[in-house]
């Protein structure tokens, strides 16, 4: 693990198109509810059977509701063998702080839409 990334730094990665894999770790529901657009969902008990998906990854962030876990997910995906050479970070502070300053893509699930009556 590479050590810890803000989430200015994540969003400017994002913005510049960066060569980076914005994983998240949370089960898939949470994920499917919101996210950082982009990202992909490699839940965290997931990992040690997927870790080997980011071989040959340049850079690699782990996210997490907190930023706590991210950081046993950083460590666990930077110690595999194939991602020697890529840049592994957690993201600090975690989604909350992420979404409360740039916002996270909520999924509407057509089931609550469906549920939501036409104000006309």
């Amino acid at each position: 693990m590479d050590g810890e990334i803000t989430t200015d730094e994540v969003k400017e990665l994002l913005e510049t198109d960066a060569d980076v894999r914005i994983v998240d770790i949370r089960d898939r529901p949470s994920f499917e509810r919101s996210h950082i657009p982009g990202s992909e969902n490699v839940p965290f008990h997931e990992l040690t059977n997927r870790v080997e998906e980011f071989e040959g990854a340049d850079r690699i962030v782990t996210v997490c509701p907190h930023g706590e876990a991210s950081v046993q997910a950083a460590r666990l995906i930077g110690s595999y063998e194939g991602i020697e050479d890529a840049r592994v970070e957690s993201m600090a502070g975690g989604l909350e702080k992420y979404g409360m300053k740039f916002g996270l893509v909520r999924e509407e699930r057509e089931e609550e839409s469906a549920d939501v009556e036409s104000p006309f």
